[in-house]
């Protein structure tokens, strides 16, 4: 009996073991920031500043960080449905360009930060 006992609490053991080293190696969560702005061109400087910050804070997109970027591009909508999207994806932080697509940003969501910019 004991000889039988020995490989089961062995197994017990193992399963334990590479349940823990399962449960330790789950990957993080990679942050998403939705991006709303009204136009692609008018913020192309404003673009590269914010992916600058990003960077500076050790950020680098596409290795520990998702944007998504949506433009109004003059929708009469002021970019809602974009602001839907993003809120559909759920990001973590929408980033605004302006008050037109923060408005929508605000209609979209309750639950997600958005922070406006200049």
């Amino acid at each position: 009996m004991k000889r039988a006992a020995v490989p089961l609490i062995l197994i017990a053991v193992v399963l334990l073991v590479l349940g823990v080293t399962a449960e330790a190696q789950q990957p993080t969560k990679i942050p998403r920031i939705g991006y709303l702005g009204a136009s692609r061109s008018a913020n192309s400087e404003r673009m590269e500043a914010f992916r600058q910050g990003l960077r500076e804070l050790g950020y680098v997109e596409g290795k520990n960080i998702v944007v998504e970027y949506r433009y109004a591009e003059g929708k009469a909508d002021g970019g809602r449905e974009l602001a839907a999207e993003l809120a559909r994806l759920k990001v973590d932080v929408i980033v605004t360009t302006g008050p037109t697509v923060t408005r929508a940003a605000k209609e979209a969501t309750v639950t997600i930060p958005i922070v406006m910019t200049k």
